[in-house]
């Protein structure tokens, strides 16, 4: 038993290390757009199509990861989506060189295949650690990880790209055609040596975790013994829960990645703007570390589901309709009331699942594609109405179908009472 809690420790920890990878990742996005939008000459949705190429690809290669995942492990499936990680971030070198705005996307493209494969092995990984009505606890330390790079990643990125943005904006609008090509193509080249740090990391933890000793998860001793079901789709609450992922990826994505774009238009300098995201951040990780002190000890991870809803339904309320300081403080405080929707859902979609939970791990990644699908809309929803502002609007259905599924999604198709076991053996 020493040596069991010793190798779940273990692998607590160096999965803590794919989740910081996943944080500085994914919120290298909210300066990736800004800095494109520059670079590259974008409109304001063309600009969100970073969001899109990045999450589009968690649908499309969700369901390959679980094949994968068949033939390699959970382990192995870990080195070989940071191997795709690390292709897909040396592609941003000939991108950045001819200023190719397709290019970088595919870059994301492939960065986001990388990331479905280790999203699909490590969420199921950290919720089969342990009883499952304490998932949520688990995942919220992973989301401390995440978190954490994600506030690193608009600070060291947004510095290196987006550095005296405002005089340079300015100073674009006064100069000739070969002169601005010069500067742009300058600004361009500043993605080049971290996106090449970034590819040798991913490399090395590739390696690390190759030769690792990580204790390999055994899903075909299933806790659902004697189930007539035979296929993943016989899930409701499964499918169910996907599409609750869909809305709370996209709720996210908007939630950081638009933030500097809504400072500048409530009247701040993109210079201080560009920083926002962080705040989303830290919300987040206060979020977290409340998830972990609170659940399952003091109110249930369904609970706490519930409540992060309304809650987040009042501030996107008040964000809409308030300005200055007092708009930004809202709508950052979305970054506390989401913190526990993507660690509470996933327990409560593949309770039950057994065998099926690879397939289904899978389906949940695929609802990922809500952050490629609602940053754009949001984007052409506030070109529509000539408000940034109350484009946010948007989010309120998505939360109000998230408490759905918290009220009484959850248990559709569940005959059985949840047992407190991890949805399968390890």
């Amino acid at each position: 038993m020493t040596q069991n809690n010793k190798n779940y420790t273990s692998a607590i920890f160096f999965i803590g290390i794919l989740f910081f990878i996943f944080g500085f990742i994914t919120w290298a996005n909210s300066q990736l757009i800004p800095y494109l939008k520059i670079a590259c000459e974008l409109t304001d949705t063309q600009s969100y199509l970073v969001a899109t190429a990045f999450f589009a690809a968690y649908f499309f290669m969700a369901i390959p990861s679980s094949l994968v995942l068949k033939k390699t492990g959970f382990k192995n499936g870990m080195s070989v989506g940071l191997i795709i990680m690390a292709l897909g971030a040396l592609l941003f070198v000939p991108a950045a060189k001819t200023r190719n705005y397709s290019l970088f996307l595919a870059g994301l493209f492939i960065i986001g295949t990388g990331l479905a494969l280790l999203q699909t092995a490590s969420n199921p990984y950290v919720a089969a650690l342990g009883p499952i009505d304490s998932a949520a606890k688990r995942i919220s330390i992973m989301g401390i990880c995440n978190k954490i790079a994600g506030i690193l990643s608009v600070y060291i990125l947004g510095n290196i790209t987006l550095k005296n943005v405002d005089e340079l904006k300015i100073k674009l609008t006064t100069l000739g055609v070969e002169e601005k090509t010069i500067e742009l193509n300058m600004l361009a080249s500043k993605v080049i040596v971290p996106y090449l740090i970034i590819a040798a990391v991913l490399i090395l933890l590739a390696v690390i975790f190759y030769f690792m000793n990580l204790p390999e998860i055994q899903e075909e001793n299933v806790t659902s013994k004697g189930s007539p079901k035979t296929s993943v789709m016989q899930y409701p609450h499964l499918l169910l829960g996907a599409l609750a992922i869909f809305f709370y990826v996209g709720v996210e994505v908007i939630s950081y990645d638009t933030f500097a774009s809504f400072g500048e238009y409530l009247g701040f300098p993109l210079q201080q703007s560009k920083s926002f995201a962080s705040y989303t951040g830290y919300g987040l990780l206060a979020g977290y570390i409340l998830s972990i002190i609170a659940i399952p000890k003091f109110i249930s991870q369904r609970t706490a589901l519930i409540v992060a809803n309304v809650l987040s339904i009042f501030l996107v309320v008040l964000a809409t309709t308030t300005n200055g300081y007092l708009a930004v403080i809202c709508f950052a405080l979305l970054g506390f009331s989401n913190s526990v929707m993507w660690p509470a859902i996933w327990p409560l979609a593949l309770e039950g699942l057994g065998k099926f939970t690879k397939i289904g791990s899978a389906l949940l990644i695929m609802g990922i594609v809500g952050g490629a699908l609602l940053p754009p809309f949001y984007g052409k929803i506030g070109e529509l109405v000539h408000s940034k502002q109350s484009a946010y609007l948007i989010l309120i259905p998505c939360y109000l179908y998230i408490l759905y599924f918290a009220v009484s999604g959850h248990k559709a198709g569940l005959q059985e009472k949840p047992t407190n076991s991890p949805p399968f053996d390890v």
